[in-house]
């Protein structure tokens, strides 16, 4: 290349127009290599079932690989920090539950990652009902009986993640109920259902498909759900608002949710939460809506940010009451 046409790229370059010359204008294009997510718990669960049908719409539709990579371990706190230190340049994004960016605060004494500073919201997705279900061998149909149960004995009660929201409600129903509930702690849902089918623990909460299996051959029974309406896929099994119990623990919600590190292109963003709303119209996820009884369409990323605000001071009062920490 000459001197003369060197310094004239240099000036295009320098007055914003780079467009003109289409190879300089793919070298700064997005994407231009694959794209990382980091889901924050094991295979097989909601998260990652949600990450990778998402994932692949979003492969699809951006022409470019995207990798998923599970980094289970400390309420998702592992995978979190690799993705807080991660550049913010859209390579890399994070796919993890409200415990990781809620309740983790207050359970750790030490996080290796902020979560108000260290990330931006993307795009926010319904967690579902999670049922209490109890084994066949467990002589109580409702939650009133199961109250009673575990007054008079002790009962251990399964959950897929410390500091989660079956942990936090067993820990509630102690303190409201003088129960003697103990919590018992999983990483992820698949040997926390086999157990309770198996009657070595008493009860657990976790998502209706994970169980479902169970359910179908009579090993376990649900006896309540969360939030104030029933679950499409359990029609006969009544909310614990409906038996009585109301206090927050029994109505609040959690959410599945994808982030960025922070100082991310909003226009990344932005384009990212668009392709999640197109992807909800795609026969695979419909079915998994369906399957799991999710809402139709995810949040987007001002919606998931507002969503969250109002919740994170419930989830981190409840997690401050535990009176625990997991390190």
């Amino acid at each position: 290349m000459n001197r003369t046409r060197r310094k004239l790229l240099l000036s295009v370059a320098g007055t914003g127009i780079a467009s003109a010359f289409p190879f300089v204008a793919r070298a700064q294009a997005w994407p231009a290599k694959p794209i990382r997510v980091v889901v924050s718990f094991p295979a097989g669960g909601l998260t990652d079932i949600l990450a990778r049908a998402y994932c692949e719409a979003l492969s699809q539709k951006l022409g470019q690989t995207v990798v998923v990579e599970n980094k289970p371990g400390a309420s998702g706190a592992i995978g979190a920090a690799d993705v807080a230190k991660a550049a913010p340049d859209g390579y890399t994004f994070l796919f993890t539950i409200s415990t990781t960016m809620n309740q983790n605060r207050v359970l750790y004494r030490k996080l290796p990652y902020d979560a108000d500073k260290d990330f931006v919201y993307v795009s926010g997705f319904d967690a579902g009902h999670l049922p209490l279900a109890v084994a066949s061998g467990v002589k109580v149909n409702n939650m009133t009986e199961f109250v009673d149960l575990a007054r008079r004995e002790r009962v251990t009660m399964g959950n897929y993640s410390a500091g989660s929201y079956p942990h936090m409600l067993a820990a509630q129903v102690n303190k409201l109920y003088g129960t003697k509930i103990e919590p018992v702690h999983y990483k992820g849902e698949a040997p926390m259902w086999a157990d309770l089918a198996s009657g070595q623990i008493t009860a657990a909460i976790g998502s209706i498909p994970a169980m479902s299996p169970h359910l179908q051959s009579g090993r376990i029974r649900a006896i309540a759900v969360p939030t104030t309406v029933r679950s499409t896929r359990l029609p006969d099994v009544p909310t614990f608002v409906e038996q009585g119990f109301k206090d927050q623990v029994f109505v609040i919600q959690g959410w599945i949710g994808m982030f960025a590190p922070a100082g991310i292109s909003k226009d990344i963003v932005s384009r990212v939460s668009a392709i999640h709303q197109e992807s909800a119209d795609l026969p695979r996820i419909k079915q998994i809506n369906t399957t799991f009884g999710l809402r139709d369409r995810p949040w987007t990323a001002e919606e998931f940010e507002k969503l969250n605000n109002e919740v994170k001071p419930v989830w981190i009062s409840m997690a401050r009451e535990l009176g625990i920490t997991l390190d």
